[in-house]
């Protein structure tokens, strides 16, 4: 048994294809589909089940599997600790965003860490929260930017700035006349949110559901944007956080709320496992000028 072997067992199982894991794997479809069968051998057990059509992990090759993404795992760390040894401000770094908010921070980023940290190779990935957090603990990601909070053990949040909500109302709505709004102005107005897994969606309807305001059911956005554009419409209003905020949106008026403002608070977010503590230092750096 080799690294070799275990990326392969993992390949398959996560493709559900042995073409689609030599392809991934850079060999031969037999070459590979050999390898796992002497592997199989060695070990006394069958990790696939396997015909024309489909590909099955066995229940023993499930328990195989997650712990040969762990022992990869230790092995990316160890070559991590190495690269970072020799230089902490080098190499791929793979930064993850949400939706509404990789489109309003991550620009402003990228050339600032291609200034100050040039030997620095920066991969983004955009996705929603769930999503990113599966993909940092299984070391798909370096760092992701979260909206707090973040309950599991093995992340490690750092703050970076609160991002706070206003109401978007079209100009031609009876709130646009006033200079600040409260939740009981919410009562009975048609509320756009975004779909289902956005984390956006999840803290309005926190919000909302504190202060009896009430959810447009027959409309579900998937992007800040569509939103927009349909408070322009006048069909609702919406919450719209201030990073998301445009200079020239003649239509559109963004009110603050009364104190206590709803707000997010965003967070660089990272294994605690992940030895560049010198990096995500300069990166938080970089995120709160």
């Amino acid at each position: 048994m080799n690294l070799r072997d275990l990326k392969y067992i993992v390949a398959v199982a996560e493709l559900k294809s042995f073409v689609q894991a030599a392809q991934q794997c850079f060999v031969s479809q037999p070459t590979l589909s050999m390898q796992i069968k002497k592997l199989e051998e060695t070990l006394g057990v069958k990790i696939f089940e396997r015909n024309n059509k489909h590909v099955l992990v066995t229940e023993v090759g499930e328990h195989i599997i997650a712990t040969a993404k762990r022992a990869l795992q230790e092995v990316t760390l160890i070559e991590e600790l190495s690269r970072n040894a020799q230089n902490p401000l080098a190499g791929n770094f793979t930064l993850g965003a949400f939706p509404t908010l990789a489109s309003y921070i991550l620009p402003a980023l990228v050339p600032r860490i291609k200034m100050q940290l040039p030997d620095i190779r920066l991969i983004l990935v955009e996705e929603k929260t769930d999503a990113l957090i599966q993909q940092l603990k299984n070391g798909e990601l370096d760092a992701a930017l979260l909206a707090a909070p973040i309950h599991d053990e093995y992340l490690h949040a750092e703050p970076l700035f609160d991002d706070v909500f206003k109401l978007a109302v079209s100009t031609q709505h009876p709130l646009a006349k006033q200079k600040t709004v409260s939740s009981d102005d919410l009562a009975n107005e048609p509320l756009l949110l975004l779909d289902e897994g956005h984390c956006l969606r999840d803290q309005a309807l926190q919000f909302c559901q504190l202060n009896n305001a009430t959810e447009e059911q027959n409309v579900r956005a998937t992007s800040l944007e569509t939103l927009r554009q349909m408070v322009k419409a006048n069909t609702g209003i919406t919450f719209i956080p201030e990073i998301a905020i445009q200079g020239n949106d003649d239509d559109i008026r963004y009110i603050p709320f009364v104190e206590p403002q709803p707000k997010r608070s965003i967070c660089l977010v990272w294994r605690k496992t992940n030895p560049r503590h010198t990096l995500m230092t300069e990166i938080k750096r970089l995120l709160v000028k």
